[in-house]
């Protein structure tokens, strides 16, 4: 299953498994959910429809945060004396993705094995 997930003003097609840096996000639980914009499913249906997009989640999890490399900017006219420089380092925040599926429900999502979870299996019936 795969879906595109929009993050920090870019979109990312992901898959269960994946691992992506999104721009640094603020976050103290280590799990982030994001709504799909767009859902291809192991079938090749395409879901891109608000209504069902909106029952659907992706969770990820934080693996770190770290900065990009610097970016110099220099500003020069000539005969005038005019000089300016300047850097800038973007901060970023590494994603895993752990599941793609529906809201609330634990048997139709998929773990980061990328098998179905059982219902049953996580609360220990057999």
């Amino acid at each position: 299953m795969q879906a595109i997930i929009r993050a920090g003003g870019k979109q990312h097609k992901v898959t269960v498994g994946d691992v992506i840096e999104v721009e640094r996000i603020r976050n103290g639980s280590g799990t982030v959910e994001f709504t799909p914009l767009l859902v291809i499913g192991d079938d090749g249906r395409v879901t891109s429809d608000r209504g069902e997009l909106a029952k659907l989640t992706v969770s990820a999890s934080v693996l770190g945060e770290g900065r990009g490399g610097k970016v110099q900017i220099v500003k020069f006219r000539s005969k005038t004396g005019y000089r300016r420089r300047a850097g800038h380092r973007q901060a970023y925040t590494t994603l895993q993705i752990d599941a793609i599926g529906r809201k609330g429900r634990r048997g139709g999502t998929r773990t980061r094995s990328g098998k179905a979870a059982d219902a049953s299996e996580d609360r220990g019936e057999e």
